[in-house]
């Protein structure tokens, strides 16, 4: 593995990437943005912080790249159209700086109460203002939370010490979740209306770009004071300045600005603002916590495919990863068998779950069983967990997951059936144990097979002699049977043959050939794991 660090880690983080045998790590902090593009041709991970960016340019010079992470809580600096197009995973740190954020969203909002920034600067000329410096205290006022994620929680957990009432808006946690945290859950319009103090702890998206606009923060409560901490392009800098030099607004406490750093000072300047350049997770405590995060996520990935804090797909707890980690071979297993099986153009993936296995997300199976499907058309390294979905839905492929609680004759069962616009090739599978994947079904006939190596699956009448003759013809031309498992029904047999690769004989269109010139074999195709 070779993994290239574009900016400023903690040596804990780096040691703890170049821990792994083989693997080989390269720093590139503060090296021309040339060498780091020469560099990622033949990298598996990048991780960053918020100097590089990640854009179109850098993620196709990465033609090998398989992650990266952020060594922060935004993402804005990644391209994550370009890198989920090209099946590239995106992870930052989103809990490792929380308690820095929320520390310093406090700092900004006691400097504003007590003004504190005031006064040092008068201490500082050597002048003795204590009567002009009336402040005010936070006990009994009212913070107005925007964002209730990991950071607005370590804000509203200080907030309550202080003494102060918390109301929140986020529309993505449920009124009861709130509730248990004492926190009441406002429109945005009726918490501005309400707040003393109005926090930002929101990531930047079309629906929050400038969600502080004019408009919105002329709604706010007549001296109010607006701290921000998360990204400068949640509010209109201009309006904010117009705001308080109207008097309407109170004070702002500024970490983050729409240009960093400023263009134009004159809001950072106003004497009832208090900047900072966007310090806020700058402790040495977060920064040592954030490089360990991502690496030990990147590390986790690379090793054993555990999804941590992904921002462009789902994330599993590393218990249930383990869980589901067999389910994800056989599942992918189980597309690819299919999709070598089907003749002509693919409709439709239809994936059903019986059993144990129907309870609870199971995106990580779906997506293994499409990336199975779609790797044997599309090469190896363009198809990944992150990208089958929109891979499926660039070709026309319709997905349906269906799920069944009924456990049929395996505690749990995973069924795929691949259509075409002439068949359907269905199969499906389960885990003996000890984590052993098999074959249960093929094309309704029920036979227990092997999911690896080199199959030959065959179709025929069920009527005696067809095993030696398949046995022969294989013989003919040198290739050992290492396994031959056969279902039976009324309406014919289905035999599942797993060959000997150590002899090294092939199984080529001329072996095919003679083994579908017995008379009762209906179909012959060779499947390859």
């Amino acid at each position: 593995m070779k993994i290239v660090v574009a900016d400023d880690l903690p040596a804990s983080a780096v040691d703890l990437l170049r821990a792994p045998d083989a693997w080989t790590v390269e720093t590139f902090a503060g090296r021309p943005r040339s060498e780091l593009l020469t560099a990622l041709a033949d990298t598996d991970a990048l991780l960053v912080r918020s100097a590089t960016k990640v854009d179109r340019e850098l993620l196709e010079a990465a033609p090998t790249l398989r992650i990266v992470a952020r060594a922060g809580t935004g993402v804005d600096n990644v391209d994550l159209e370009v890198a989920s197009t090209r099946g590239i995973m995106v992870t930052n740190a989103p809990g490792a700086n929380s308690v820095s954020v929320a520390e310093h969203a406090f700092a900004l909002m006691l400097a504003l109460a007590r003004r504190v920034p005031i006064a040092d600067g008068s201490m500082k000329q050597q002048r003795w203002e204590k009567n002009r410096l009336l402040g005010a205290e936070l006990r009994g006022k009212t913070l107005g939370v925007v964002g209730l994620g990991r950071i607005g929680q370590e804000v509203a957990h200080r907030a309550r010490v202080f003494g102060m009432r918390v109301v929140a808006y986020d529309p993505f946690i449920p009124p009861h979740v709130a509730a248990d945290m004492g926190i009441d859950l406002l429109a945005l319009d009726d918490l501005c209306a309400q707040a003393d103090f109005i926090t930002l702890h929101v990531p930047v998206t079309d629906e929050t770009r400038r969600l502080f606009s004019r408009d919105q923060l002329a709604r706010c409560k007549v001296g109010a004071c607006l701290i921000n901490t998360a990204r400068g392009e949640l509010v209109d800098e201009a309006a904010l300045l117009d705001l308080l030099e109207a008097g309407h607004l109170g004070g702002a406490g500024l970490d983050v600005f729409e240009k960093e750093p400023p263009t134009e000072w004159t809001l950072v300047s106003h004497p009832r603002v208090v900047a900072t350049p966007h310090i806020a997770a700058s402790t040495s405590e977060a920064q040592e916590l954030v490089g360990l995060d991502v690496a030990a996520g990147v590390r986790d990935y690379l090793l054993h495919g555990v999804v941590r804090n992904a921002v462009n797909f789902p994330s599993v707890p590393a218990e249930e990863f383990a869980k589901l980690q067999p389910w994800m071979y056989l599942a992918e297993r189980l597309g690819v068998c299919a999709a070598q099986l089907a003749h002509g153009p693919i409709q439709t993936v239809g994936i059903r779950y019986y059993g144990q296995l129907a309870e609870g997300p199971r995106e990580l199976v779906t997506g293994s069983v499409l990336v199975g499907v779609f790797r044997h058309v599309l090469s190896a390294g363009t198809v990944t967990l992150v990208n089958a979905r929109a891979l499926a839905a660039e070709r026309g492929v319709e997905v349906v997951e269906t799920r069944s609680t009924r456990p049929r004759n395996f505690t749990s069962l995973v069924s795929v059936k691949v259509h075409t616009s002439t068949a359907e090739q269905w199969l499906e599978g389960t885990i003996f144990e000890p984590g052993s994947p098999r074959i249960t079904l093929v094309n309704g006939v029920e036979v227990e097979a092997p999911i690896e190596g080199t199959l030959i699956v065959i179709e025929n009448q069920d009527r005696p002699g067809v095993i030696g003759e398949v046995g022969t013809r294989l013989g003919r031309h040198g290739i050992n049977i290492a396994t031959f498992a056969l279902g039976r029904t009324s309406a014919g047999a289905v035999g599942v043959v797993k060959v000997d690769e150590q002899t090294g004989a092939e199984v080529t269109d001329a072996v095919l050939t003679e083994i579908r010139a017995i008379s009762a074999v209906r179909r012959a195709t060779v499947v390859r794991l």
